[in-house]
C-alpha cells in the first residue's frame, strides 16, 4: 500500500535513494511504503516515526516480502526519523507476523501490543544529585546547618534525599544552591532493576525438587526449545524448582520471563524472588507508572534487564536475548485476551519459545485438558512433584449435601461448617470461605410486583454491593445507588437481596463469629492493588481469623495458618452449558481447597453442594485427579471438543438486534463449504446484550490438523461489508461461551 506526497510540492531524489515498508500498529492487512532520507540508515526491525495523513505515528521497519511491486519514490513521504531504542529482534518480527497469522488479526494490531507503550521508548530524563563543596554560606540559618550537617560525608544525595534527611523543605536546598554551598552532580540513570544474583541464596531442595530442577537447568544449558510441564501439588515448591532454571539463565547473560496471571497481587512471588536473587525482578503489569514501565521497556530492549515478571503483555517486550519463558498457573483463564486481539498468552508464549529457541516452563498442580494431552502425548516433557516440601499432606475434602444437612433459611454456612469454622479458631487456625460471587447479593426484585432490577445496557442483572450502597453491572460497570422504591411499581422498602456474595458472607461470619477478626478479599473492593498486597500480608501473618473471598484467593497465595477451607456453593460453575465447565470447576475448587495446610497444620476442606455424586465432587472427594482427567478427556475426544478439535467463534454485534442478526445470517450463508468445517449458528449469544450492543455468535468447527485460521480469513474475504456501526470479532480457540 501506497501514500503519495501532496502533489503541492514535489522533491526531486538521487535515484540511489530506498524504499522500505513500514508497518504501522492500525488495522491495515499490509505495510506501508516509504522513502528513506538520505544519511539515514534502517533495516527491518527498526522503529521508526512517520506520517500518515496529518499525523506522526510509531512504525517498524518491515521485511519486504518477495515479488513485492516496485513503487515510484516520487509518490511516496519520507521517514521523519528514527526512533532512538533497540531494534525488534528477527524473532519478535516473526512472532508478530505468525501470531496475526494464527488469530486473523492484521499484523499491525498485533504490532500495537509491542508499541503501544511508544512513551516508554524515550530517553531517560537526567537526574541531578546534589553534595556539600567547601564554601560556606553567608547568612547561616539553623535549617542550612541542619543541611551541612546531614551531607558533611560528601555523599551525593538527590535533592529529595538531601531534604528528607536534613528535614528540611526543597527550597532550603535550592538556596544552598545558589550559594555555592551545594553543587549539582548529573546521576546516571535509575536502573529498571537490579542484576539478580543467581546464588545469592541457593534452597534445599527435595530429591524431587533437585531431580526436576536438574532437567529444566539442562534445558536452558541446551539453547534449544523445549516446552515441559512442572505439575505438581499444591505447596509443593514448583516455584523454588523453576528458580533454578531462571539462575542459569541469568548465568549465561540470557534473559527470562515470568507470566502470572495476577502479579500484581502476588507480593508473596516477589518476596520468594528477592530471598532467592538478592533483589526484585522487574514488574510489568497495569498497576506499574508509566515511567518505571519506560526503563523496563528499554532494558529490556537493551538487556539490562534479566528478569521480568509480568502479566500476559509482558509477552510483548522487545527481549534482546529471551533464554527462558515461565508460564506460572498456566490453566488460568487470566490469560486469555477478549479484547481487540483474541489470543491466549499461553500458547503464544510457546510460540514465541519455540521462535526463539528457548525451554519454556508451564507450572500448574492443576494443568489444563490441552496442557495435560500434551504432557500425555509426549509433546509435552513431564515434570512430576508429587509430595508437598513441607511434608504435610494435601487438604482431604469432605463433601457436605445440602439437600441434606443446609443451613437454615436465610443463612449460607451450614452447620457443620460452622462447626469446624469455631473449633479452628479456638485452635488459633485460620479459615477461608470462598464464594466466587463478588458483592452482597448477585440479584434484588421487589418482594411486591417481582421485578428484577437490570443493567440498562446489558442483558445482566445489577448486582448489590452494600459495602459502597451500590447496584453495579460486572459487565459494563454501570452502577447507580440502591432506590428507596421499586422502579416497577413504585413501592417503598420492598427491594430485597436475593442470594448471597462475600459481602453477605461477611455478614452471617459477624453474626456467627462475633470475636473473630473477619477480612473479604475481592478483585472490586476500594484501594487498589497496594490495598489487596496489604491485606494478603496481614493474613500470611496471622492478622486475621477468617477470610472470606472470590476467586481471588485461588491465585497461588501461601497463607501458613490457614487450616480451614469451606466452599460454600461448589456447584456454582456448573450450571450452564459451558463445554470447559467441569474443568474450570475442578481447578477452581481444587486450589482453593490447596490453600490449606501448607506449613505445618493439618489441612481440612469442605465443600457444601447439591450435586456430591457429580464426577467432579467425587474426584475432588476423593482426591483422584487423574481420575477426572481420564474421564474429561475422554469425554472431551467423544464429543469432538477441544483439543480433540478447532474452534472459532465469531461475535457480530449492532446497536441494533435486526441489523446484527442479518449481517450473521449473511455471513452464515457465505462460509465455505468444505467437509472439514462445521458452521454452527447464528444464535444469540447467552450474553444478548453487552454495553447496548446486541450480540450473535457463529460458532466453527474443525477436525483438530486443520488450518481453521486460513479457513477464516478465506472467509472473511468473501463475507459482506461491515456497514451502519456493526463489528465483527474473530476468537480463534474460544475460551468463554458467553
Amino acid at each position: 500500500m501506497t501514500r503519495a506526497q501532496p502533489s503541492d510540492s514535489p522533491p526531486l531524489f538521487p535515484p540511489r535513494e530506498s524504499v522500505v515498508d513500514v508497518l504501522l500498529p492500525v488495522a491495515v492487512g499490509s505495510a506501508y511504503s516509504y522513502r528513506v532520507p538520505e544519511g539515514m540508515e534502517v533495516a527491518p526491525g527498526d522503529i521508526v516515526v512517520v506520517p500518515l495523513g496529518t499525523r506522526r505515528m510509531l512504525g517498524c521497519v518491515w521485511p519486504r516480502m518477495e515479488g513485492a511491486r516496485t513503487v515510484d519514490p516520487a509518490k511516496l513521504k519520507l521517514i521523519d526519523r528514527k526512533y532512538d531504542v533497540a531494534p525488534l529482534q528477527p524473532a519478535m518480527l516473526a512472532f508478530i507476523r505468525w501470531m496475526a497469522d494464527y488469530t486473523v488479526t492484521p499484523p499491525g494490531m498485533v504490532l500495537r501490543l509491542a508499541l503501544r507503550h511508544d512513551e516508554s521508548a524515550g530517553i531517560a530524563r537526567e537526574r541531578t544529585g546534589v553534595r556539600l563543596t567547601s564554601n560556606r554560606p553567608e547568612r547561616q540559618t539553623r535549617a542550612r546547618s541542619k543541611v551541612i550537617d546531614a551531607l558533611f560525608d560528601g555523599f551525593v544525595r538527590s535533592k529529595a534525599e538531601a531534604a528528607r534527611e536534613a528535614g528540611v523543605s526543597a527550597s532550603v536546598i535550592d538556596g544552598l544552591i545558589d550559594d555555592g554551598v551545594l553543587e549539582t552532580v548529573v546521576l546516571p540513570p535509575e536502573p529498571a532493576a537490579e542484576v539478580p544474583d543467581p546464588d545469592h541464596s541457593r534452597p534445599a531442595l527435595s530429591p524431587a525438587q533437585s531431580a526436576a530442577a536438574a532437567e529444566l537447568v539442562a534445558s536452558v544449558k541446551a539453547r534449544r526449545f523445549a516446552p515441559t510441564l512442572i505439575d505438581g501439588v499444591t505447596g509443593s515448591g514448583k516455584t523454588e524448582t523453576y528458580f533454578e532454571a531462571v539462575a542459569e539463565a541469568i548465568r549465561q547473560g540470557r534473559q527470562t520471563l515470568i507470566l502470572m496471571p495476577e502479579i500484581a497481587l502476588t507480593q508473596a512471588f516477589l518476596d520468594r524472588f528477592a530471598r532467592r536473587f538478592g533483589v526484585l525482578p522487574a514488574e510489568w503489569h497495569s498497576a506499574v507508572g508509566s515511567k518505571r514501565r519506560g526503563r523496563v521497556f528499554r532494558g529490556v530492549a537493551t538487556g539490562e534487564v534479566s528478569v521480568v515478571a509480568g502479566a500476559r503483555s509482558a509477552l510483548f517486550l522487545p527481549f534482546r536475548e529471551l533464554g527462558l519463558i515461565i508460564v506460572d498457573e498456566e490453566h488460568d483463564g487470566a490469560y486469555k485476551q477478549d479484547d481487540g486481539v483474541h489470543y491466549h498468552a499461553r500458547d503464544m508464549a510457546v510460540l514465541r519459545a519455540r521462535l526463539e529457541e528457548a525451554p519454556i516452563a508451564l507450572v500448574s498442580a492443576t494443568p489444563s485438558i490441552e496442557t495435560e494431552v500434551n504432557a500425555r502425548r509426549g509433546r509435552y516433557a513431564r515434570l512430576h512433584l508429587p509430595e508437598r516440601f513441607t511434608g504435610t499432606r494435601v487438604p482431604r475434602l469432605e463433601p457436605i449435601d445440602l439437600r441434606r444437612e443446609g443451613p437454615p433459611r436465610g443463612q449460607w454456612i451450614a452447620p457443620r461448617l460452622a462447626q469446624e469454622m469455631e473449633r479452628t479458631q479456638e485452635a488459633g487456625g485460620q479459615s477461608l470461605l470462598f464464594l466466587n460471587r463478588r458483592g452482597y447479593a448477585p440479584l434484588t426484585l421487589c418482594r411486591a410486583c417481582g421485578h428484577r432490577i437490570r443493567c440498562p445496557s446489558c442483558s445482566s442483572w445489577l448486582v448489590e454491593h452494600r459495602f459502597r450502597r451500590r447496584l453495579e453491572c460486572h459487565q459494563c460497570g454501570y452502577a447507580m445507588p440502591v432506590p428507596n422504591e421499586c422502579p416497577n411499581c413504585h413501592e417503598p422498602n420492598t427491594l430485597i437481596p436475593c442470594g448471597p456474595g462475600v459481602e453477605r458472607l461477611h455478614e452471617e461470619v459477624q453474626k456467627l463469629m462475633p470475636n473473630a477478626r473477619i477480612q473479604v478479599l475481592s478483585s472490586d473492593l476500594a484501594g487498589g492493588v497496594e490495598r489487596l498486597r496489604a491485606e494478603l500480608k496481614a493474613i500470611e501473618d496471622g492478622e486475621v481469623d477468617v477470610v472470606v473471598g472470590t476467586q481471588l484467593v485461588a491465585k497461588g497465595h501461601n497463607f501458613p495458618g490457614l487450616a480451614l477451607v469451606g466452599v460454600i456453593d461448589a456447584d456454582v460453575g456448573l450450571g450452564h452449558g459451558d463445554p470447559r465447565a467441569a474443568e474450570r470447576t475442578f481447578q477452581l475448587l481444587h486450589q482453593v481447597a490447596g490453600r490449606a495446610g501448607r506449613a505445618n497444620v493439618e489441612g481440612r476442606a469442605f465443600l457444601q453442594t447439591y450435586m456430591p455424586e457429580h464426577p467432579v465432587m467425587q474426584a475432588l472427594v476423593a482426591g483422584d485427579r487423574d481420575a477426572f482427567y481420564d474421564q474429561e478427556i475422554a469425554v472431551r475426544e467423544e464429543a469432538h471438543l477441544p483439543p480433540f478439535a478447532r474452534f472459532c467463534a465469531l461475535i457480530v454485534s449492532g446497536t441494533e438486534a435486526h441489523a446484527a442478526q442479518a449481517h450473521a445470517r449473511a455471513l452464515a450463508a457465505c462460509a465455505p463449504l468444505t467437509e472439514q468445517v462445521r458452521v454452527l449458528g447464528p444464535a444469540e449469544a447467552p450474553l444478548a446484550l453487552v454495553r447496548g450492543r446486541h450480540r450473535f455468535r457463529l460458532l466453527a468447527r474443525s477436525e483438530r490438523n486443520f488450518d481453521l485460521s486460513n479457513y477464516v480469513r478465506a472467509w472473511m474475504a468473501e463475507a459482506p461489508r461491515v456497514r451502519g456501526g456493526l463489528k465483527v470479532e474473530i476468537d480463534i480457540d474460544p475460551q468463554s461461551f458467553l
